[in-house]
């Protein structure tokens, strides 16, 4: 019992670490578009859509959801790119909210 306890913490922990990882990468996939301006707003129209798929399923509920949205629009408007969609909804997740 106290084995299966430590095994499903350890891998609460590193699902933990990979969605932080996972939502840095797609933070910066989602600035790229700034390193080639003409392409930008074409990029951000393909990349909208993506996001905020995984937005929805990378954090669960009412929380994937809503990023889900803030994700799509903030990509679709020009100029928004630089926000941390992904960290952010990542920081509430675990940090504000506090889930394990």
């Amino acid at each position: 019992m106290t084995q299966e306890v430590q095994i499903e913490t350890a891998t609460k922990a590193t699902n933990k670490s990979a969605k932080l990882i996972l939502s840095i990468i797609f933070d910066v996939i989602g600035m790229l578009s700034y390193v080639v301006p003409v392409l930008a707003e074409a990029t951000d129209v393909i990349w909208a859509p993506v996001s905020g798929l995984l937005l929805t399923a990378m954090y669960k509920g009412a929380t994937g959801k809503v990023a889900g949205i803030v994700g799509f629009i903030e990509e679709v408007i020009p100029g928004l790119d630089f926000i941390p969609t992904f960290t952010l909804t990542w920081l509430y997740t675990y940090v504000i909210k506090k889930e394990k």
